[in-house]
């Protein structure tokens, strides 16, 4: 069983290094802000997700080579309450840095749909005619 839980264990923190690796490169190498953030925002969630994950099965691991122990079960609580909390304001934060950032008049390079002008539009009609226009 330990075995198992080793390869488990090196896999989840090979994916969670790989996933962070490739964040730092969008962050590096993406045109705009917005793909820039999305990549940041995914990498750091799954890396994080896949990290913790590794955690688990380590602190798993140790509780089945010993007897119960409070202190491995208040780990584990803390590390799934950790990535609960980390998915959700990395997704809370990403939106509302992207909303900022609109807002600031900065529009994605390539972007196919700007679902956010179009919401714009529609609120006031009177905001898309030109000056003079009845």
């Amino acid at each position: 069983m330990d075995t198992v839980l080793d390869i488990l264990m090196a896999a989840a923190l090979f994916v969670g290094l790989a996933f962070n690796t490739l964040g730092v490169f969008g962050i590096l190498r993406f045109p705009d802000v917005y793909t820039r953030l999305h990549a940041d925002t995914k990498a750091t969630t799954f890396g994080s997700v896949f990290t913790s994950l590794a955690v688990l099965l380590w602190l798993l691991r140790q509780w089945v080579g010993a007897d119960f122990d409070g202190a491995l079960l208040q780990q584990a609580i803390h590390t799934v309450v950790a990535v609960v909390v980390l998915a959700v304001t990395n997704a809370t934060g990403g939106h509302a840095i992207a909303r900022a950032v609109w807002h600031l008049g900065i529009r994605p390079a390539r972007a196919v749909c700007d679902a956010l002008a179009a919401d714009k539009a529609k609120a006031r009609p009177e905001a898309g005619k030109k000056e003079g226009e009845a």
